[in-house]
């Protein structure tokens, strides 16, 4: 059973927030200002300049891309469809865009929930891709319109206070703008904008989903091998020869009755299909019994852990609403509003480029997942970077389900079967909490994990390429300066997430892949660069490992990656002949990988 409460600890620099203005947008968790409390000090900015979250890399972000103004021009998620309109009962209204029309009550969404559950397990293929997001979602969280529509009520009734000559806590500037005293900063973020997907692009579910969601093994009886394309030349035919070969060695392995991990391992470290890689890649991080018997059950199990979960970790606590935030306020919902906020901030940060991490309802998965893994680990709670780790797993996992192997764009999960929603968030979370455990004191206070690896990732650097090494102790350039991004969002924000999702093929295969071979993997990776660095001084250092050019990479250059890596961990691992000459501190340090 999960705690909903998290410890309290002092935030390490990677998480400390800012205070900005964004006061258009309601907030899932406002509270009733109030009159005594002291007026808080808010800082000023320029309209157009986005202000967040202290990031430790956010110099990688392209901040004009981010859009998290209301004037952007990303449309909202389409409304339903008439067919999904004349199922819902008198208790779901939708709603108003006219100018002009007063904005309805707030409808609480359990009560909707309760008329439109039964759509989900509608079996007319049809049926199930209606989609609704007005209102709360499952777990009580408002909607974007529901949020918008509270935001409108809280204006008018603080101008209507304020013609009355009631007393309220708020600031405003020079230019007029008002700035909200709630003790929330996250009232102060816009309301987001999501794409609208292409009619023309749209992804197929597939019609055997409800034999996958029972078992990902079914899954392997619906793959389609590749066939060769006309006129292809010798080449050619032998790569889909060679793939559809794979393939079968990967099906004859996970449709034993007893999976042999060893074998699975051996064979996915030089790389996994996508047609096979979920079910691989949970079997490796041992989420999946190797007995083909307990398979259905624990899947059910560990799912509906997850789900009742999310619900202890979202239910309203007791009492009664505060008057002025009316029903469904964020000031009951018994929420740790620091680590929701952090988590509310970084998610709509997360892979910004891509089209399927700009819809609210992955938005709103990744937020769920997010938040219970903090609340389950008090110990670190939320560290920006842990946003990263759960795209791989979520885009691996849903494309299970969808015949189209690019879902980065044109499909909009939210109008997905509910079913499988819950699926793809369940599994998403116990392989990231797999991962997190192996990897958990990099997130800790202080952070020791990393800290031991940069200077590990130093040491390795100076036995590899000496000159490299020298040259960069010359500019004064501080491993941490650019490595600490590398251990904490493992080569994330680099490489791309389909090279990601490679890269973790390997990583997995590995007994201590995402701790140890990470190591070895950043070392290929600085290398790899030696011949310009090492003409460059520390400006021109930092500013080229903060935007190195790997936007183009493709499999084949992180398979070369890997292979490299491999090797310095084969030379240097384990080997204490290598650590002579070394002050004895620095071989001590290197014992946690070396």
């Amino acid at each position: 059973m999960f705690s909903s409460s998290s410890s309290g600890k002092k935030a390490s620099p990677q998480q400390e927030m800012v205070q900005v203005d964004r006061s258009d947008s309601g907030s899932p968790f406002w509270r009733a200002p109030q009159k005594d409390a002291p007026l808080k000090k808010t800082t000023t900015r320029d309209s157009g300049k986005v202000v967040g979250a202290a990031y430790s890399h956010a110099d990688m972000l392209k901040f004009d891309s981010l859009n998290l103004s209301n004037a952007g021009s990303r449309p909202r998620t389409p409304p339903p469809s008439n067919a999904a309109i004349g199922r819902t009962t008198s208790n779901s209204t939708a709603s108003p865009h006219i100018k002009g029309v007063t904005s309805p009550p707030f409808q609480n969404y359990m009560n909707f929930i309760t008329s439109t559950n039964e759509d989900w397990a509608a079996d007319d293929a049809d049926d199930v891709y209606a989609y609704e997001d007005d209102g709360d979602d499952d777990f009580g969280l408002p909607s974007l319109s529901s949020m918008k529509r509270r935001s409108h009520r809280i204006a008018a009734k603080t101008e209507q206070g304020t013609s009355r000559g009631t007393a309220t806590n708020t600031l405003t500037d020079s230019t007029g703008r008002r700035y909200s005293d709630s003790a929330d900063i996250a009232i102060e973020r816009p309301a987001s904008t999501y794409p609208m997907p292409k009619k023309t692009e749209g992804k197929i579910l597939r019609p055997q989903y409800r034999d996958i969601l029972r078992d990902p093994a079914n899954a392997l009886h619906l793959i389609n091998h590749p066939s060769v394309p006309p006129n292809a030349s010798q080449k050619e035919i032998d790569a889909v020869n060679s793939r559809i070969t794979r393939i079968n060695k990967f099906k004859k392995i996970l449709q034993a009755s007893t999976i042999p991990l060893n074998d699975l391992r051996a064979l996915a470290w030089s790389g996994v299909p996508e047609e096979v890689r979920a079910m691989t890649w949970q079997l490796l991080l041992s989420y999946l019994p190797t007995s083909s018997e307990r398979r259905v059950a624990t899947l059910e199990r560990k799912r509906k852990e997850y789900l009742d979960g999310v619900r202890q970790a979202f239910e309203r606590a007791g009492g009664a609403p505060p008057p002025s935030t009316g029903k469904g306020g964020g000031g009951n919902r018994g929420l740790d509003e620091a680590i929701w906020h952090q988590i509310s901030i970084d998610v709509p940060r997360t892979n910004p480029h891509i089209e399927l991490y700009g819809y609210e309802a992955t938005q709103r998965s990744l937020e769920r997942i997010l938040y219970v893994w903090a609340v389950r680990h008090p110990a670190s709670g939320y560290v920006q970077g842990i946003n990263d780790l759960v795209t791989p797993f979520w885009q691996v996992f849903l494309g299970t389900y969808i015949t189209d192997p690019d879902i980065e764009s044109g499909m909009d999960p939210g109008q997905l079967p509910r079913a499988v929603l819950d699926a793809v968030e369940a599994d998403t979370f116990w392989c990231l909490t797999k991962l997190l455990d192996g990897i958990q004191d990099h997130y800790i206070v202080a952070q020791p994990g990393i800290q031991r690896q940069v200077a590990a990732l130093r040491d390795l650097t100076q036995r590899i390429d000496a000159g490299l090494a020298k040259h960069l102790e010359e500019e004064n350039v501080e491993f941490i300066q650019f490595s600490f991004r590398w251990m904490n969002c493992l080569l994330m924000r680099e490489i791309s997430v389909k090279n990601t999702i490679r890269m973790w093929d390997t990583y997995m295969a590995e007994e201590q892949g995402f701790s140890e071979f990470h190591l070895y993997v950043c070392a290929a990776f600085l290398v790899k660069w030696s011949d310009k660095l090492v003409k460059m001084d520390f400006q021109e250092i930092m500013m080229f490992l903060q935007s190195l050019p790997t936007r183009e990479w493709t499999e084949k250059d992180i398979e070369l990656l890997l292979s490299e890596a491999y090797i310095w961990q084969s030379l240097f691992k384990g080997s204490s002949a290598h650590l002579k000459g070394q002050p004895s501190s620095r071989a001590n340090s290197l014992n946690f990988q070396l």
